[in-house]
């Protein structure tokens, strides 16, 4: 039997303990095969048929395919073993539609969920447990007139009424960006040249010159998050000397206040993308950012559609999903790369 000295001995243990926690954070870290990612949205997608194109559940990137579709209510996409790049480490990823944003924080923090959708409520609650990976600002919250209201003065007056500085401090708690163009300065380069101040003394101006019943005016919005802000712009806009009574998706509402996702990175793809979901005419194919801004300018022209943010998306992550992030900024999921932490080796 060899006998050892009590320090030398010692040393070793130390040197062991230190080598068997290198290992285990190194079998931590290293990507396991095997698992399924379960994903909670709010958006259901009623299709009879799974979408097959366009950003998050279409096809994951091209490294999952759809094994069962139920419309608006849940999907199971399967990793390919095939897929260009090699076989995703994820088995599965199951899809939850429809959940209540609330519902889905509550679903992550008691391990019900690995991947959720979180809105600017659940990102201020604390939750050590989880990460919170984001997009670029691609969600434009804007103002929208209906083709009825002709007048352009009232359109003009609502726009310059409305305090967007207080609402991104307040409402938004600063996340994201106040914006006066529809493409966000990421994509355009050039939105800090559209003006996003509020003018309330020539809004007033403005409104002065109207008839009475010009300045009655009926605000809509399109999501039940969006009703805090709607009413803070119904607050600016009777300041004003604007009549206006909000109330939730009002298709004969004077105004909405509503959201378009940003779904292209090129600026003029994403322009013409952009106006065509908010009805504005077809912008010209623009080759240099002169000639793009000159066109965004066109399609602002008469407040037919007032930009006011841009915001990005929010998700909640469980501590168990490694790599990523499996989101891109665009908000395209891409989880052929992502892991479970315990999935078999």
């Amino acid at each position: 039997m060899i006998s050892l000295p009590a320090n030398t001995l010692l040393m070793c243990l130390r040197w062991f303990a230190v080598l068997s926690a290198a290992a285990l954070a190194v079998a931590a870290t290293r990507p396991h095969y095997g698992g399924t990612l379960r994903v909670e949205v709010a958006e259901s997608i009623e299709t009879a048929d799974p979408p097959q194109i366009g950003p998050g559940m279409a096809d994951l990137g091209g490294a999952f395919s759809v094994t069962r579709w139920e419309g608006g209510h849940a999907a199971v996409y399967s990793a390919g073993e095939s897929a260009e790049g090699g076989r995703p480490f994820l088995d599965s990823v199951e899809i939850q539609m429809g959940r209540a944003l609330r519902d889905q924080a509550i679903d992550l923090e008691t391990g019900k969920a690995d991947l959720v959708e979180l809105g600017l409520a659940e990102i201020r609650r604390p939750a050590p447990a989880r990460k919170i990976w984001n997009t670029a600002p691609v969600r434009l919250i804007a103002l929208s007139f209906a083709p009825r209201v002709t007048d352009e003065r009232v359109r003009e007056a609502l726009a310059l009424s409305v305090d967007r500085g207080a609402i991104h401090s307040v409402l938004l708690q600063r996340q994201g960006e106040i914006s006066g163009g529809l493409l966000p300065q990421w994509i355009s380069g050039y939105a800090f040249l559209f003006s996003t101040a509020a003018d309330p003394a020539r809004a007033r101006s403005i409104v002065s010159g109207l008839p009475p019943q010009a300045r009655a005016v009926t605000l809509s919005f399109e999501d039940p998050w969006l009703r805090p802000m709607a009413e803070r712009i119904a607050l600016n806009a009777r300041d004003a000397g604007l009549s206006v009574s909000t109330a939730g998706s009002n298709p004969a509402a004077d105004v909405r206040l509503l959201e378009v996702r940003i779904t292209a990175s090129d600026p003029s793809v994403a322009l013409a993308r952009t106006a065509a979901t908010l009805g504005l005419a077809e912008p010209p194919r623009a080759d240099s950012p002169e000639a793009l801004f000159t066109a965004e300018r066109a399609l602002l022209e008469g407040f037919r559609v007032v930009p006011l943010f841009h915001l990005p998306y929010f998700y909640g992550v469980s501590s168990r999903v490694r790599g990523g992030p499996g989101i891109t900024p665009l908000g395209e999921w891409r989880f052929e790369n992502l892991w479970l932490e315990g999935s078999r080796p």
